[in-house]
């Protein structure tokens, strides 16, 4: 059982060489915030994009909701809510162990 809302991280994201904050909701729901500003970029960022990927010899773009970075964050967390939901469990199911043979 997740106990919190709302979880967030600020990562590097490689694919558009920048620093982008990833949201995951107690739901499993995730959202990457760089996605809005990246994914169909305004003039400014275009531009922005288009200097640093002459720069970097290579192309920029966001690659959206199911970018490995998201994914990778999300089941991240997945698997630490099932390993704290799994002591969880040992630990009450020793307690009751204990109190069935006092």
């Amino acid at each position: 059982m997740v106990n919190w809302q709302v979880t967030a991280t600020t990562i590097y994201c490689d694919a558009v060489d920048d620093d982008v904050t990833l949201l995951v909701h107690k739901d499993w729901a995730t959202k990457c915030v760089g996605y809005q500003r990246y994914h169909q970029p305004n003039k400014e960022t275009r531009k922005l994009m288009e200097k640093k990927s002459r720069k970097l010899s290579r192309k920029l773009e966001c690659n959206g909701p199911e970018c490995r970075c998201v994914i990778q964050y999300r089941d991240k967390l997945v698997a630490e809510e099932a390993k704290i939901e799994s002591s969880r469990l040992l630990k009450n199911s020793r307690s009751r162990e204990t109190a069935t043979n006092e």
